[in-house]
């Protein structure tokens, strides 16, 4: 059974921000040597040509690693197989950016979005969007009309848009809780969607920064064990492997998770979650979900 991870921006001083594509095959190698059997590379919001440019590199190394020539880390362990990647935006909402640079986030428009994904919708897992931005709907479904997984996240969305977004198409939430609007008695927001509605897929970032231990146990407690994601939301800073560090800018600001999946397991299990449920997480629903 292996480890799959759907949200990787990069890890261990490499991210997908490059132009070399030996710095993509790196992530995946070192992934592998903490146990990822397959990763989905996820690039960040910038404009439509350097994002290209990014998905052209992540296609090359499924290439690559497709013929052969790196089928092992330095070490002999294997190297995480690249399965196809996640855009995280540009479609998204500049009121939740979080750590993403929110300057070249789009308005949700069918016409960009073509011009974004042209020519790479066969490796395009996941594109996230924000639901509540006038032309998500539409954009929404036009992207499961390609086959490809839409999120909803970094969004300030109400409980009804997130519901509205989940009719048009949307099928899971990119990391629970962060970079989206706050749960409230009044208001629960897309959170409160992501807890209560059954269907729907939620990513959690398994590290002890992101989520208090409690609020994990929430989710694992309220959703159907199948509809939960385990991912590591890993940057190129990730870097304390085996000893959880908050990954953050100089004011403190969460740049990404701090633990690769395996720790994340190896985390939660200490916290007294259920062992099945933690493995779930990160073997079978990830790879229920990617596969188109």
């Amino acid at each position: 059974m292996k480890i799959v991870d759907i949200h990787t921006h990069g890890i261990g001083g490499y991210d997908t921000r490059t132009s070399d594509v030996s710095h993509i095959l790196k992530i995946a190698e070192l992934h592998g040597m903490h146990g990822t059997g397959e990763i989905a590379l996820s690039v960040y919001p910038a404009t439509i040509p350097i994002m290209r440019g990014n998905m052209e590199l992540i296609r090359q190394a499924i290439a690559a690693q497709a013929a052969s020539t790196v089928a092992s880390t330095p070490d002999g362990q294997t190297a995480a197989r690249i399965i196809g990647l996640h855009l995280e935006g540009p479609f998204v909402n500049p009121m939740k950016a979080g750590a993403l640079n929110s300057l070249p986030f789009l308005d949700p428009d069918v016409s960009r979005l073509h011009e974004l994904i042209d020519g790479y919708e066969d490796i395009i897992r996941i594109i996230t969007v924000a639901p509540e931005l006038p032309g998500a709907h539409q954009l929404i479904r036009a992207i499961v009309n390609k086959g490809i997984r839409v999120n909803m996240g970094h969004s300030d969305a109400t409980y009804a848009e997130a519901e509205a977004g989940f009719h048009s198409g949307a099928t899971g939430i990119a990391h629970m809780f962060n970079a989206m609007k706050g749960f409230h008695h009044r208001e629960p927001g897309l959170a409160g969607f992501g807890l209560m509605n059954r269907e729907v897929y939620v990513e959690i970032i398994g590290d002890p920064f992101h989520l208090h231990p409690e609020t994990i146990r929430l989710v694992f407690a309220v959703k159907p064990a199948d509809r939960i994601i385990l991912v590591s939301d890993s940057v190129r800073n990730t870097h304390a492997f085996l000893q959880p560090e908050a990954v953050t800018d100089a004011h403190g600001k969460l740049l990404g998770g701090g633990l690769t999946l395996a720790e994340a397991y190896d985390y939660l299990v200490r916290t007294g979650l259920d062992k099945d449920s933690i493995l779930k997480s990160i073997t079978e629903n990830p790879e229920r979900y990617i596969t188109p």
